[in-house]
């Protein structure tokens, strides 16, 4: 979900660049919220546990786009399945992703700790060796919704402000600890709304009980559709995220984001769009001089697994306090 909702700001820009372009952007159909309003850019939604399942799937898949009559194809994913769709494409030109393998290695091996290019010119990379330079200096974003009745019942204090959480990923490894996460809802909502976004049966719970134990808090999980959670975050004042999908989808709305980070690093280059250095809050290296120690947060020490744990509960609130404030 991360990978898709960072290309958003890109088409975005590239769109409004390249008024002429016609754009289709090739993806599930449960990401299709994503792309609504972007200017010429339309969505072909893939039933990859369907008939686009296996080779044959995406051959018959291959032959639906090509009806699009497409002049060029943007491989943003860079996976066997959009290699084995480029197969297919042959005589059509196909710019696929470079994704800094050599780099990253250097950068969770520790050969190097230094900025590698982000993700978001990694795909303004693609589109300028197609012919359309794109420019990600300038960037524009959608207006705020109109919440429905629905949405504006879980901002529970009107005069104050409202912030998103969101506390889980993928991995552990990329999670602020929970209890210390606790502590600092807990102070954070004595201020603000509180938000809470997750999804499954486990972060439900934790969530639900969050939303129990303190005052200002409403959990979303498990409560609306993707469109209604788009609207809601685009009325947020900021976003508490760790290196996850939350935090690119606040970011491609405009959203000031702060994220916590564990055994990945910003350097790998998700960062979340447009957002200050210093709205990263990353692990203690003097105590975990490994870090990054892989780029997904997949393979880590196993003393490391509490690596975010090293930022205080206090920075994290005054981190929080002082971005909000700039709003």
């Amino acid at each position: 979900m991360g990978d898709v909702a960072m290309t958003v700001p890109v088409l975005r820009a590239l769109s409004e660049q390249h008024p002429d372009l016609k754009i289709t952007v090739l993806t599930r159909a449960f990401f299709k919220p994503f792309f609504q309003d972007l200017k010429n850019v339309e969505v072909y939604s893939a039933d990859l546990k369907g008939k686009h399942k296996g080779v044959f799937g995406l051959y018959t898949l291959s032959k639906e786009l090509k009806t699009l009559k497409f002049d060029a194809v943007a491989d943003l994913h860079n996976v066997l399945r959009s290699k084995i769709l480029k197969f297919f494409f042959s005589g059509k030109k196909v710019v696929q992703l470079d994704k800094g393998r050599a780099e990253k290695k250097d950068l969770t091996s520790g050969k190097l700790f230094q900025q590698l290019k982000t993700t978001h010119q990694r795909y303004a990379d693609v589109f300028e060796a197609i012919g359309y330079s794109v420019d990600l200096s300038n960037p524009t974003f959608p207006k705020q919704k109109k919440l429905a009745a629905k949405l504006e019942s879980f901002i529970i204090n009107k005069e104050f402000k409202t912030i998103g959480i969101a506390p889980f990923a993928a991995h552990k490894s990329k999670m602020y600890p929970l209890k210390q996460m606790e502590d600092v809802i807990a102070q954070l909502s004595k201020k603000y709304n509180i938000v809470l976004f997750g999804g499954g049966e486990e972060e439900i719970e934790v969530l639900n009980q969050f939303e129990t134990k303190h005052n200002n808090i409403s959990s979303i999980a498990g409560k609306l559709s993707l469109d209604e959670e788009l609207d809601l975050i685009s009325n947020l004042d900021g976003m508490l995220a760790m290196d996850s999908g939350n935090a690119h989808l606040a970011a491609m709305l405009g959203k000031k984001v702060i994220t916590i980070w564990g055994v990945t690093h910003p350097f790998a280059g998700f960062a979340p769009y447009n957002q200050q250095s210093d709205y990263t809050l990353v692990a203690n290296r003097e105590k975990f001089p490994l870090i990054p120690t892989s780029v997904y947060g997949n393979k880590f020490p196993e003393e490391y697994e509490n690596a975010a744990g090293s930022v205080s509960t206090e920075g994290v609130v005054a981190k929080v306090a002082s971005v909000i404030s700039k709003n």
